[in-house]
C-alpha cells in the first residue's frame, strides 16, 4: 500500500460526540494554561525586571527579563527529545498529563517567589531554574496535543479538530492580557510590583490541576491504540524519525517558523513595542491585544475549517503572501498613532489567524502515526528556541543599535519567506489518512523502517 491508503482503523472506528468533546478538552486545556503563563510573563516583563533583578539599569532589568524568556524556550527542544518519542512509546494520553502536571508545580512556584529585595540573586537564580523546568515540560505539550487532537478529529473535519489546539492558545493569551488589563487598571504601580504579579501565577496552578484530571480520563487515541493491538508500538521512535522523516522534519519546522514569528511579534512583543516605541500607554496596549485575541480566536476555527474545504496549501500560501507583503507596511502605519496602530495590528491578527489554522493540521499530516509526536515536539520546539522566543529580546537589542522601529517587519518577512518556501514543498495533505499500512507492518515493527 502507498502511504495514502487507509488501514482498517480508518475505515471501522468511529469515536462518539462526547469522546470527541472530551478529547478537544483534553488537547486544548494544556496549551491554554501554558500560553496564559507565557502571556502573563510577557505583559508583566517591566514589573517582574524591578522585582527580580537589580533597578539601577531598567534597560538591563527588561534585557535580563526577556533574556530569562528566550532561556526557557532553548530549553524546550532538550524536553521534545524526551517527551516527544516518549508519547510515541507510551502513548499521548501520558504524556499530555506529565506536562501538564509539571508545567503548573512550576507555575504556582514562581508566584510564591520571594523577591531580590528579599533574598538577593537567589531570586533570579530561582526564577530561571522554575522558567527551565516550565520550558523543559512545554516541549512535550504542543507534540503530544496536536498528535492526540489530529487522531481523534474525524478526517473530513481535521483541520477544524486540530484548530481547537490554537483556540486554547489563544484563549490563553486572552485570559492572561484580560487580566494584566484588569490588574493595569485596578492596581497601582506599587501595588503591582508589591503583589499583583503574583495573581496570575497563582490562577495558572489550580487550571492546571483541572486539566491533569481532565487528560488521566481520556483514552488514547484510535490511532496509538491500533498500534498497541498489533503490536506495532515503535521501540525506537527518535531512531526511526531521523532515518525516514528528516524530510518533514525540516518542512513542518518552514511551516512553524511563519507561525512562532508573527505569534510573539504581535500577541507577545507587541504589548512592549507599544508602551516603550510609539508612546501608548500600558492599559491601551493590553486592550489592543485582547481585541486582537479575540478576533484570531472567532478566525483560527473558521480558517481550519475553510482548508478542510479548499486544502491546507491555499489558506497558508494565501497567508503567507499577505505576510510578506503587509508586514512593514503595517509597522509603518503604527507610527501614524493609536488608530494606524490598531487597524495594522489587527491586519497582522488576521494573517496570524490564518496560519494558525492550518500549520498544526498540516504538519500532523506530514508524518507517519509512529513517529508523529516525535516529529511534532521536535520540529516546533526546536524553531521555538531559534526564532520564537528570542524575538522579544532581539527586537529590543536591533531597535536600540540601530534607532530603527521598523525593525520588526522585515523579521516577519523573514518568517514569511521560509514558510512559504515549506509550504510549496508540500503537496495537499486534506482528507488523507493518518495511520497507513506502513505504520502497522511488519518491517515498521521490526524497526526497519519508520
Amino acid at each position: 500500500m502507498t502511504a495514502h491508503d487507509s488501514p482498517p482503523v480508518e475505515e471501522t472506528t468511529h469515536t462518539d460526540p462526547a469522546t470527541l468533546r472530551r478529547s478537544v478538552a483534553a488537547g486544548a486545556v494544556g496549551v491554554f494554561v501554558h500560553w496564559f503563563d507565557w502571556a502573563a510573563y510577557a505583559y508583566l516583563a517591566s514589573t517582574i525586571a524591578s522585582v527580580f533583578f537589580p533597578a539601577e539599569n531598567a534597560t538591563a532589568g527588561l534585557l535580563a527579563v526577556f533574556g530569562v524568556f528566550a532561556v526557557s524556550f532553548g530549553i524546550r527542544p532538550i524536553g521534545a527529545l524526551v517527551f516527544g518519542p516518549l508519547g510515541d512509546r507510551i502513548g499521548r494520553k501520558r504524556t499530555l498529563s506529565i506536562v501538564i502536571f509539571v508545567m503548573s508545580g512550576a507555575t504556582l512556584v514562581i508566584g510564591l517567589l520571594p523577591d531580590y529585595s528579599t533574598i538577593g540573586i537567589a531570586a533570579p537564580l530561582l526564577l530561571v531554574f522554575l522558567r527551565l523546568l516550565q520550558g523543559f515540560a512545554a516541549g512535550g505539550e504542543f507534540g503530544s496535543a496536536a498528535s492526540f487532537l489530529a487522531e481523534y478529529a474525524p478526517r473530513r473535519r481535521r483541520g477544524f479538530g486540530v484548530s481547537w489546539l490554537e483556540v486554547g492558545s489563544l484563549l490563553g493569551f486572552l485570559a492572561g492580557s484580560f487580566v494584566f488589563l484588569l490588574l493595569s487598571v485596578g492596581l497601582s504601580e506599587a501595588q503591582l510590583s508589591s503583589w499583583g504579579w503574583r495573581i496570575p501565577f497563582l490562577i495558572a496552578a489550580p487550571l492546571g490541576i483541572i486539566g491533569y484530571v481532565i487528560r488521566t480520563k481520556i483514552e488514547d487515541t484510535p490511532e496509538y491504540r491500533a498500534l498497541e493491538a498489533t503490536d506495532n508500538v515503535p521501540r525506537s521512535p527518535i531512531k526511526e524519525l531521523f532515518r525516514h522523516n528528516k524530510k518533514q522534519l525540516f518542512q513542518a519546522a518552514g511551516l512553524m517558523t511563519m507561525m512562532h514569528v508573527p505569534f510573539y511579534a504581535v500577541l507577545t512583543y507587541l504589548v512592549t513595542y507599544e508602551t516603550d516605541y510609539l508612546g501608548h500607554s500600558s492599559s491601551a496596549a493590553a486592550a489592543l491585544s485582547t481585541v486582537i485575541s479575540l478576533v484570531s480566536l472567532v478566525l483560527v476555527p473558521v480558517f481550519g475549517r475553510l482548508s478542510d474545504r479548499v486544502g491546507r496549501k491555499p489558506v497558508f500560501v494565501s497567508a503567507g503572501i499577505a505576510l510578506l507583503v503587509l508586514a512593514t507596511p503595517a509597522f509603518l502605519l503604527m507610527r501614524t498613532g493609536l488608530v494606524g496602530t490598531w487597524i495594522a495590528a489587527l491586519v497582522l491578527g488576521v494573517i496570524l489567524a490564518a496560519v494558525l489554522g492550518t500549520y498544526a493540521v498540516w504538519s500532523a499530516e506530514i508524518f507517519p502515526t509512529r513517529t508523529r509526536q516525535g516529529g511534532l515536539s521536535i520540529s516546533y520546539n526546536l524553531i521555538a528556541a531559534l526564532f520564537a522566543g528570542t524575538v522579544p529580546y532581539l527586537m529590543t537589542v536591533l531597535i536600540s543599535a540601530t534607532g530603527n522601529t521598523l525593525v520588526p517587519g522585515p523579521y516577519l518577512m523573514i518568517a514569511a519567506v521560509v514558510g512559504l518556501v515549506a509550504a510549496f514543498s508540500l503537496h495537499e495533505t486534506v482528507g488523507t489518512p493518518l495511520l497507513t499500512a506502513d505504520d502497522v507492518s511488519s518491517e515498521s515493527a521490526d524497526g526497519s523502517r519508520g
